[in-house]
């Protein structure tokens, strides 16, 4: 049944929910600690050169192709064919398994800031073990805990941990607020100074390769576009509607970035806060906000003493609501890439097994093969770095490149799609197909350059190649795979 134009999405209310679907709070910190200011730079041609052309394909793919279920494998089948299609879910659906391997070891550095107040999971070596060991044990847990109560599925955990989404959106707030007063306090003093604002302080990223290695966490930033597409037909006068909607987000999200980024240098200073071999992209969020506290401290003239308490006390509520927020998308995401990939594709493709549903609507076995491989990855990832704090490094560049490689499949499809005259396309924003072309491809060597360099800094930075095999490993090891199942599964069945 078609909505009802007084319940369509207005202007406003799709700017609203592109922001909070796109927005993320840690994204700042991690921007101000590779790049410092520069980042907003990088940041506003992300927004140009990806986010806008980008989401209005999403539109275009969603609008024309609708379904509950397939969502990026129909819009990749239609436009290409079946095995491109599959391979390209895989690909998607692979994103999220390391994303669920980089997030089971990072859940445990919110969860003891919530006590300590700081990351203490560097301190974890215990019976034997190293820190890194430790973390890949309870992280091995922690997806077993997870994988038992989704298929039981009990859904009210994620109720519960949805006030974690708004805890961490309170962040942004409390960043504002309390980098106004502590830039009024201090008379309009700057804790880094507004010089040199287009060069990165951290020495990894102050050479080109380095800085264009940053693209992947500019583009990753936006990440998030695909779920987009389901709106288009949901909304008020879409034709003019949507494509505002899109470059009006883009500008706010852009400007919330660079506000940001911004507040953060009126509290910290890279080289006396964020210099430290204990920092690293799992917990800089957690260093950042307890030394906002601890400077918002200082400057209402209490003691150290008190500073630091308050310091601590920054830290724990970011703890809190992090810990709750990873929760609640670790909850969601142990069943929805999956049953999206299992009941999204054609079942021929599955064994009986994998598409049979539980009591709760949940695929048992699937979860259960899901986990066991989650398992082994980061056993493998744990046991082969020493490092606590280079570990998180690699788990985030890891879960960067697999979750923007996918857009690359969506990308090289959406000519062919427009091309598709069979195809009714009830919204469309790129009209003319050489147009369409150029800024496909534009938006593709985007996409994949950003994804190359962030491949080939460590190499060239450190003449290690041991970072870049495992940001490698998972994307090829999981399209090798696709293809294979694709091949056994097509014989199988005989299509």
């Amino acid at each position: 049944m078609a909505t009802k134009d007084n319940e369509k999405i207005t202007l406003m209310a799709l700017v609203m929910m592109i922001f909070t679907t796109v927005f993320g709070f840690a994204n700042s910190t991690v921007a101000y600690y590779l790049m410092g200011y520069s980042s907003i730079l990088f940041y506003l041609v992300a927004a140009v050169l990806f986010f806008i052309p980008f989401a209005l394909m999403m539109a275009e793919f969603g609008a024309a192709v609708k379904s509950d279920s397939s969502g990026m494998y129909k819009w990749l089948e239609v436009s290409v064919n079946a095995k491109f299609a599959f391979v390209g879910t895989f690909m998607w659906f692979a994103s999220y398994i390391i994303w669920l391997v980089s997030t089971s070891a990072k859940v445990w550095i919110p969860f003891t800031t919530i006590f300590f107040g700081s990351d203490q999971t560097q301190r974890f070596a215990m019976f034997g073990l190293n820190a890194t060991q430790m973390i890949g044990i309870l992280s091995c847990l922690w997806m077993v805990l997870v994988t038992f109560v989704s298929i039981k599925g009990m859904k009210g955990i994620v109720r519960v941990t949805s006030l974690g989404g708004l805890a961490v959106t309170s962040l942004t707030a409390i960043l504002l607020v309390v980098s106004g007063v502590v830039l009024a306090l201090n008379h309009g003093q700057f804790a880094q100074p507004l010089q040199h604002v287009m060069t990165s302080p951290n020495p990894s990223y102050q050479h080109p390769v380095g800085l264009l290695g940053f693209a992947v966490f500019a583009i990753f930033a936006y990440g998030g576009l695909e779920v987009l597409g389901g709106m288009v037909d949901k909304t008020k006068n879409p034709e003019k509607t949507f494509p505002r909607g899109i470059i009006i987000s883009a500008i706010v999200i852009t400007l919330g970035y660079g506000l940001g980024i911004f507040c953060w240098g009126i509290s910290t200073n890279w080289q006396a806060v964020l210099s430290n071999p204990t920092t690293n992209l799992g917990n800089i969020s957690y260093v950042m906000m307890q030394n906002l506290g601890y400077v918002l401290g200082q400057a209402l003239g209490l003691s150290t003493a008190a500073a630091k308490t308050m310091g601590l006390w920054f830290a724990r509520y970011t703890g809190l609501g992090m810990f709750l927020a990873y929760s609640g998308a670790f909850f969601t995401l142990t069943y929805s890439p999956l049953k999206t990939l299992i009941l999204g594709t054609p079942k021929e493709l599955w064994p009986k097994k994998f598409t049979k549903l539980n009591k709760a609507g949940m695929p048992s076995y699937a979860m259960m093969v899901q986990c066991a491989i989650v398992i082994v990855i980061i056993l493998v990832a744990s046991f082969a770095t020493a490092d606590a704090s280079a570990f998180y490094n690699v788990l985030t560049l890891m879960a960067n490149v697999s979750m923007t490689l996918p857009y690359l499949f969506l990308l090289y499809a959406f000519p062919k799609f427009k091309e598709n005259q069979n195809i009714v396309k009830p919204f469309e924003v790129y009209k003319s197909l050489a147009w369409t072309k150029i800024i496909s491809w534009v938006v593709f060597i985007v996409v994949l350059g950003a994804n190359v360099f962030t491949l080939i800094q460590p190499i060239l930075e450190t003449g290690q190649i041991q970072n870049t095999i495992w940001m490698l490993v998972g994307p090829i090891v999981f399209g090798v795979a696709g293809i294979i199942w694709y091949q056994v599964r097509e014989r199988h069945v005989n299509w």
